[in-house]
């Protein structure tokens, strides 16, 4: 069972698809990580997301290569820094994206975060955009409940396609208002680092005993049952980054995997949900 998620405009895109932040940065890994990405689409992580902000446009370059005669499968997402946001500067900075990514389109395209810039005027400049045909959606990254409530508000505010944000079983606060609020939208959420990020919490996180004793007696590797945790909510698209063959296809299976409700229950106890409002966790 493949799981999916549907946008409001009823596009079908995987509950898995691939994340590139940190791509880019290694001139001597690039063959590597285009032929991950290939990889991914082949396996039917066609989702790709990706940033101006990554290696400072690196990432998006490294995408172009991979999507070389391959765009038409790939539902391509990206991303704009805040201070780029305004009506002027949005729609030169989607051009360069699109220059990077070698394309003409767009499926996706993010306010990376809130800045200084008025959400009208971004708004108008993703319009734009739209009635240009550089872009086929817009929508937002790391929005709070509020943030959402003002986007909301907002004339064309209601157009927004998704929310980007940090989410994985050791960072659970959007599961108290912001992700049902998106839901009553009909508005996925995208998660970003759904395994957390390098470092001591991911750490701490794959060697939990729960985490692998859960694994080992599924069968799985421990990404996989994470993975499938992120997704379990409907609405739910989670966009790990691998940069190997065997890492992706890795991913790729985690679409077939379902918890069961005593597995559920036995990670909230190691890993509890949260019992009110909290701030938006962010990398």
């Amino acid at each position: 069972m493949n799981r999916t998620v549907t946008f409001a405009d009823g596009t079908v895109v995987p509950a898995i698809g691939q994340g590139t932040w940190f791509m880019g940065e290694e001139a001597h890994l690039r063959r590597q990580e285009v032929t991950a990405l290939q990889a991914g689409l082949e396996s039917g992580l066609t989702l790709i997301d990706t940033a101006e902000m990554y290696a400072d446009g690196g990432a998006e370059l490294v995408v172009g290569e991979a999507l070389l005669g391959r765009r038409d499968s790939a539902f391509l997402v990206s991303k704009v820094y805040p201070w780029n946001a305004s009506e002027v500067d949005a729609v030169e900075a989607c051009e360069r994206s699109l220059v990077r990514l070698n394309t003409d389109y767009l499926d996706l395209y993010l306010l990376h975060w809130r800045g200084n810039i008025p959400l009208e005027e971004t708004l108008r400049a993703m319009e734009t955009l739209q009635q240009q045909g550089k872009i086929r959606r817009w929508g937002v990254s790391n929005f709070d409940t509020d943030d959402l409530q003002e986007l909301m508000a907002e004339e064309g505010g209601k157009s927004c396609a998704t929310n980007q944000v940090l989410y994985h079983l050791a960072s659970r606060g959007i599961e108290y208002d912001l992700l049902p609020e998106c839901q009553q939208m009909n508005m996925p959420v995208m998660a970003y680092c759904p395994l957390a990020q390098a470092g001591r919490l991911r750490r701490e996180l794959m060697e939990h005993p729960q985490l692998q004793q859960i694994a080992q007696q599924k069968g799985i590797s421990r990404a996989q049952l994470l993975l499938a945790w992120a997704i379990r909510k409907d609405g739910v698209i989670a966009i790990p980054k691998a940069s190997s063959i065997a890492h992706v296809r890795d991913n790729a299976a985690a679409l077939n995997v379902v918890l069961t409700s005593e597995e559920l229950a036995l990670l909230n106890q190691a890993f509890p949900p949260p019992g009110g409002k909290q701030p938006l966790d962010v990398v």
